[in-house]
């Protein structure tokens, strides 16, 4: 492999969900494509990390100087939605059938790799439910992995002194080790529904 094929494929595979091969096969017809393609391509991408950032309220992206869209007044404020990742909340979105606020923790517990509840935002998650007291619920949609388990478990004992606050969890229509970001948008909406409160 050439120095240069295998400099672009290593860029490629570090993509989540990209492995060896698919980072090969995406190098080569990128070779294949227009150079007003590339410069397409390399302007977007750009434009994407230059302006667009977290939601400072609820984690999820916004384009740069823009008031996020999923924190605005027209929402269902007594609802708050957990989830790990932005693309969660989109795909949650995308279901339809959840009309509250999100809040995103920027990860998961995961001791083993050195994140404990310090290095997610698990505090504001906190801080946002005691100085809003129109939120009756937080549902929690971690991912059904050991780690979001033990996450939504935190959730739940750091929550559950809070007065007047129901707790529920996403029912589990997802395989265990699965990603809310890779589910199908009917089972997302089921899941939201037949959600079970926990406290």
């Amino acid at each position: 492999m050439i120095p240069l094929l295998r400099e672009l494929t290593a860029l490629i595979s570090s993509f989540p969900g990209i492995g060896q091969k698919s980072a090969t096969r995406i190098s080569f017809y990128l070779l294949r494509q227009s150079d007003q393609y590339i410069n397409n391509l390399v302007d977007s991408i750009k434009n994407f990390h230059n302006n667009v950032e977290f939601c400072l309220n609820c984690g999820v992206i916004k384009s740069t100087g823009k008031e996020c869209s999923l924190c605005n007044s027209t929402r269902d404020q007594s609802l708050i939605c957990v989830v790990e990742q932005p693309s969660d909340a989109f795909t949650i979105e995308n279901s339809g059938d959840y009309h509250g606020l999100y809040h995103v923790l920027m990860g998961c517990l995961s001791p083993l790799d050195g994140i404990g509840p310090e290095s997610i935002r698990l505090q504001e998650l906190k801080s946002r439910i005691l100085a809003n007291p129109s939120v009756i619920e937080v549902i929690i949609a971690t991912n059904p992995s050991i780690e979001g388990n033990a996450t939504a478990n935190y959730i739940f004992e750091d929550l559950q002194e809070i007065p007047n606050i129901k707790i529920s969890r996403i029912a589990m229509g997802l395989a265990i080790g699965s990603q809310i970001e890779f589910a199908d948008s009917k089972i997302i909406s089921q899941s939201i529904k037949n959600r079970t409160q926990i406290f």
